[in-house]
């Protein structure tokens, strides 16, 4: 699928899947990678280190400038990229971790939003039984529906926000991906995910990327990681990439721009 393809279906559905970006081997490359760094802590992520990873281990900031990823973007928002947050949603085999329907923008602040888009990697099977992403085609067209907060801590969600309308059965499609196969949505497309009823876990990678031009509806100052071209505005801090995967200064730049975006956040 090239760009121009992409490009007609994402604004048509809101959503363009699957797209294949690099080798199963490769996917599976960077699962190990991920796994590896956990092993190295000596216990699994947790949400809150699985939330911009890419300033705590190397190989997510190299995952979220992949070229192949940003090739597939660039039509779609121009070739000077920053990435807003980079997130690791992983699920256990039989745990009860789920993403409620919502849509993204409702508490992320950026305008415009047609000039952000979600890349989400799959990293292993997403399917049907282990939760794959569910999209309700064409909601991007709608308004930003009205959410409720649930704090269910079972919610990969920050908030557990939901949007406040229900979504009937046959209303979406499920996005299957094999590893190295990825999704693109946009910000006001409905989509949430089950649980993980399989026997492996699910790992997907998602990026946030916008063109520089984006700005912050907030008048707190935000953050972001520059992966492709130039950032001619200013409108973000740059985040830096590690030195050193989890190391002390890592982590404490990590801390200090999570703090930050929840302040914002809880502003909005």
């Amino acid at each position: 699928m090239d760009g121009s393809d992409i490009g007609e279906t994402y604004r048509e559905r809101g959503y363009c899947a699957p797209i294949p970006v690099m080798p199963e081997d490769e996917a599976i490359g960077w699962r190990r990678r991920m796994e590896a760094s956990e092993a190295a802590i000596g216990r699994p992520l947790t949400r809150e280190e699985r939330t911009k990873p890419h300033i705590l281990f190397g190989w997510a900031a190299e995952l979220a400038r992949h070229p192949a990823i940003l090739d597939r973007v660039e039509p779609l928002i121009g070739p000077d990229i920053l990435c807003w947050e980079t997130v690791l949603f992983t699920k256990e085999p039989g745990g009860p971790e789920y993403i409620s329907w919502h849509q993204d923008l409702t508490y992320w602040g950026l305008e415009p939003g047609d000039q952000v888009v979600t890349a989400w990697l799959a990293l292993s099977p997403s399917t049907v039984a282990s939760g794959c992403m569910r999209v309700v085609p064409g909601s991007h067209r709608l308004d930003l529906a009205p959410h409720r907060d649930t704090w269910n801590p079972d919610n990969l969600l920050s908030r557990g926000q939901e949007i406040a309308v229900d979504v009937k059965d046959g209303e979406w499609a499920d996005i299957v991906l094999q590893p190295g196969e990825m999704s693109l949505h946009h910000v006001n497309i409905v989509h949430g995910s089950d649980r993980n009823r399989s026997d492996d876990r699910r790992i997907g990678f998602a990026a946030r990327y916008f063109a520089t031009s984006v700005r912050q509806t907030s008048p707190r100052r935000d953050s972001a990681f520059l992966v492709r071209g130039c950032d001619r505005h200013g409108h973000f801090d740059l985040e830096p990439a590690p030195a050193a995967d989890y190391s002390e200064a890592a982590r404490a730049v990590h801390a200090e721009f999570r703090r930050r975006r929840r302040e914002l956040q809880a502003a909005l």
